[in-house]
């Protein structure tokens, strides 16, 4: 388990009281914390959990006249970083932006997008940051297991290599620009998401309508592994981090099971109690959706190692547990 609570003194002359629930040590004040990415469909969970528990929150978007209903009164919306002040102090900053992987056509303007909707965002947070009279305690940035690459069946943690094409370079550029808060003092902590499952958007999202009709597929083999977690373990990740300040470095944001396209395929067509018979030749798919279309064939048998090892405990384990949450 995290252990037992801990004391720990704010720089704005406030305490904190950091309690062991659950498995998760979560922060119990209410903290000044920067949020880009907070209208997205993970953002908006993990901003309304934080308002929930007395977190003051300021959000970047690009909608700020949005924020406050997607996530909580009280928000405070930015529609720029230039809009911060170097007196401005956040506790903590949470760096969720980034556009869709899986989408448009990956063109060469299409990459040049989710390279600044990743890596020029991160680069502006760490400018601003080094700019900033009281530094924030703590930076929690995201990137994605496609850092590692195609894995094979080899069982991949955080400390096992990166590899691959355009997906790695992405990550490791991304990883890359928030490492240089380390410079300042400030605890960085970066998670590595895998497909992150939820009803109201997501990967999931797109393929529930054909899974519903029985047109659900497999892609390829189906044989590629696909590491996943339910959105509400992967908030109570973020929350562990903010509290916890004894945790710094790669986490890989992922259930403890990860699964097979095959096996993930057959689940959730038994959870939508509809047959699957279909598949996605590997040859459609790169026709398709060209370099995009190798993200989807390419797995990675990701485990949660460094989570594990600080005591989290899955609300959602297994992903029959997760569908069955999620589809009911």
């Amino acid at each position: 388990m995290v252990g037992l609570p801990s004391l720990e003194f704010g720089l704005m002359g406030h305490t904190s009281i950091n309690t062991a629930i659950g498995g998760s040590q979560i922060a119990r004040y209410d903290m000044e914390i920067l949020i880009t990415g907070g209208t997205g469909s993970i953002g908006r969970v993990l901003c309304r959990t934080l308002t929930e528990k007395g977190h003051r929150l300021t959000v970047l978007s690009r909608n700020p006249t949005k924020v406050k209903a997607i996530c909580g009164e009280g928000t405070v919306a930015i529609s720029s970083l230039d809009d911060l002040q170097e007196s401005d102090h956040f506790d903590a900053v949470v760096n969720l932006a980034g556009e869709a992987v899986i989408g448009a056509y990956w063109t060469e303007n299409r990459k040049q997008i989710l390279w600044n909707s990743r890596v020029a965002v991160t680069r502006q947070l760490t400018d601003f940051i080094s700019r900033a009279t009281v530094k924030p305690r703590v930076f929690i940035s995201t990137s994605a297991v496609g850092f590692y690459g195609n894995g094979g069946d080899n069982i991949i943690n955080e400390d096992s290599p990166g590899s691959g094409g355009y997906a790695h370079t992405l990550c490791q550029g991304w990883e890359d620009a928030a490492s240089r808060v380390k410079e300042f003092g400030v605890r960085l902590c970066i998670v590595r998401f895998g497909l992150v499952l939820m009803s109201h958007g997501g990967m999931l999202k797109s393929m529930l309508p054909s899974f519903r009709v029985g047109l659900g597929a497999r892609i390829g083999s189906g044989q590629q592994w696909m590491p996943w977690i339910h959105c509400q373990d992967l908030v109570s990740m973020i929350e562990l981090l903010l509290g916890n300040a004894e945790l710094c470095g790669v986490f890989n944001g992922v259930a403890p099971n990860p699964v097979t396209n095959r096996e993930f395929t057959v689940s959730l067509a038994r959870h939508l109690k509809r047959p699957v018979f279909l598949f996605v030749p590997e040859w459609l798919l790169k026709l398709g959706m060209g370099e995009m279309g190798q993200l989807l064939l390419d797995g990675q048998r990701a485990i949660p190692k460094r989570f594990q090892e600080a005591g989290f405990v899955f609300q959602y384990p297994s992903l029959d547990s997760a569908l069955t949450e999620i589809i009911g």
